[in-house]
């Protein structure tokens, strides 16, 4: 585990999970994982997020991958609104016009430091696990090579159909 912070002080830093077979000189498999503290810590059936934390830690444990853990939960809106959100949602909004209805944006990730830590580790080319295609994006325009997008697949659970439902449809998340 490797922290990664702009400031010294940060006390909540970004984080890369390295495996230690990494290997640069070929293609690495990355998962570029946004902090979802209800899913990841707390196992919230409202979303994927922990399920693809775990698959994506097994995976890169598998082929000596890396997973970039970023520090921007609720898609960016942190956990106070993110909390607001989930009661927009209870009263019936989807996930996207729960953050809009707060003044939010839908999606409020960037990607750069996750580019940074890839240059900073030595990758040059990888594997990106995601369904997300901003990520895909992200990488594109970022100097290292994106080679193939690898899915993660999870098998949706009645309590986030919806939600998953609606990123595919309002942010063309590939399920």
């Amino acid at each position: 585990m490797i922290a990664f912070s702009e400031d010294h002080g940060d006390i909540m830093p970004h984080l890369a999970l390295v495996h230690e077979r990494m290997d640069r000189t070929k293609p690495v498999l990355v998962r570029i994982h946004s902090e979802c503290l209800t899913g990841d810590l707390f196992g919230s059936l409202r979303c994927d997020c922990g399920e693809q934390l775990i698959r994506s830690m097994e995976l890169a444990a598998e082929q000596g991958g890396v997973v970039i853990y970023l520090r921007q939960e609720g898609r960016g809106i942190g956990l106070i609104n993110k909390l607001k959100a989930y009661t927009l949602q209870d009263q019936g909004l989807n996930t996207l016009d729960a953050n809009s209805h707060l003044g939010l944006e839908v999606d409020g990730r960037h990607y750069e430091v996750a580019i940074e830590i890839m240059k900073d580790l030595g990758i040059e080319a990888v594997h990106l696990l995601t369904n997300n295609p901003a990520k895909l994006e992200a990488v594109e325009r970022s100097g290292v090579r994106l080679v193939s997008r690898v899915p993660i697949i999870i098998k949706p659970k009645k309590e986030n159909w919806k939600y998953l439902k609606a990123k595919q449809e309002l942010m063309g998340h590939f399920l």
